[in-house]
C-alpha cells in the first residue's frame, strides 16, 4: 500500500499517511482498541505493552515499549479530541512506568484522521513539535524507521481482524 512520509523542517511538522486495504471500522479499532495496537505499534523484535488505557477526552495510554533484553521505554497518549471513527487527538510524551513526564524529552501533537474510499482507508497523521530541535532529536531517535516497521505490521494483522 501506498505510505507519504514528510518532514516539513520550517513547520517542525511530521506528515505520514499510509492506505490500509481494510474497513475504516477495522483500522480505527486497530489504533483505539489496546489489544490490537499492542499487536503492531512497536517494530519488531520491540513489543508494545499497554498498562492502561482510556480512550476518552481527557484520558490517556500509558504504555512501554519492551526491547528482545526486556528493557523497557514508557510513554504516554494524553487524548484530546476524539471525533468517532474519523479523527482523534492526542499530545505524545515519554514518562516513567506511573505516567510522570520526562521533562527533558518533548512532547508532540499528533492529529489522526481516517477516511475510506472503496473499501480502502487512508490514515493520515500530523505530528506538530514545538521546535525545530524537538523534531529533529524525534528523527534521530528513528522515528520513521520505527513507525514505518509498526505500519507494515498493522497492514499484515488487519486481514486477521476479520
Amino acid at each position: 500500500m501506498n505510505m507519504d512520509f514528510m518532514v516539513d523542517k520550517e513547520n517542525s511538522t511530521v506528515t505520514v499517511k499510509r492506505e490500509f486495504d481494510a474497513s475504516q471500522s477495522d483500522v480505527w479499532a486497530a489504533w483505539t482498541e489496546p489489544e490490537i495496537l499492542d499487536q503492531w505499534w512497536a517494530p519488531h523484535p520491540w513489543k508494545s505493552k499497554t498498562k492502561s488505557m482510556e480512550f476518552k477526552v481527557g484520558g490517556r495510554r500509558l504504555y512501554a515499549m519492551v526491547g528482545p533484553n526486556g528493557e523497557e521505554h514508557w510513554s504516554l497518549a494524553d487524548y484530546t479530541s476524539i471525533t468517532p471513527k474519523t479523527n482523534f487527538k492526542h499530545i505524545d510524551g515519554f514518562c516513567d512506568d506511573q505516567g510522570n513526564l520526562n521533562r527533558d524529552m518533548p512532547r508532540s501533537n499528533w492529529n489522526v484522521d481516517f477516511t475510506e474510499l472503496h473499501g480502502t482507508t487512508t490514515v493520515e497523521i500530523l505530528i506538530e513539535h514545538q521546535s525545530l530541535t524537538d523534531l529533529e532529536m524525534h528523527i534521530k531517535m528513528g522515528f520513521k524507521e520505527g513507525f514505518t516497521a509498526g505500519l507494515n505490521q498493522l497492514e499484515e494483522l488487519l486481514p486477521t481482524l476479520k
